[in-house]
């Protein structure tokens, strides 16, 4: 069973800003833009960022990956100087939906996927979703305290992944 809800975990209200542990200012945001900025932030991405096949490799691919995401989820965008330093998304499927968060590497390790997810949460929340689940690899330990920190709960256990769900 998941963990009630905290308000704590989700929120704050869209837009919001915040200064992260590099002492950068980022503001973060809904997004229904045009794909183009997110794309260019894709593809800054290193091969040590990429997870359970994303984000993709190639243009071609991260430009059909990201409008398959602006047209389906719920996008939420962290901006330092008005250029995308992390996404996180809110893909529904069936009675629940699927999170993705992506940070660059340049600004990993700062604070930022923490209030980004806090942040999807709660617009997610607000747009009706009231379940939500992911998957993780198992020895993405970053990754796995961040979901922790933010009410996820191991679901399941599988091939070097966990499933992690939380309710909104």
């Amino acid at each position: 069973m998941t963990r009630p809800v905290d308000s704590q975990q989700c929120g704050p209200r869209l837009p919001s800003s915040f200064t992260d542990q590099a002492d950068r200012s980022i503001r973060i945001d809904s997004y229904d833009g045009e794909p183009e900025p997110l794309i260019e932030m894709y593809e800054e991405f290193d091969t040590g960022s990429f997870s359970q096949g994303v984000p993709p490799r190639t243009r071609s691919q991260i430009e059909e990956w990201v409008t398959h995401l602006l047209a389906e989820g719920h996008n939420v965008v962290a901006y330092h100087d008005e250029k995308p330093v992390g996404h996180t998304v809110m893909l529904p499927h069936d009675e629940t939906s699927e999170l993705a968060i992506f940070v660059h590497p340049a600004y990993q390790s700062a604070g930022i996927g923490t209030k980004l997810i806090r942040a999807v949460l709660g617009y997610s929340r607000a747009k009706g979703v009231d379940h939500v689940w992911l998957t993780v690899a198992r020895d993405n330990r970053i990754a796995l305290r961040l979901y922790q920190s933010a009410g996820f709960d191991i679901r399941e256990e599988k091939r070097g992944e966990l499933e992690m769900q939380r309710d909104l």
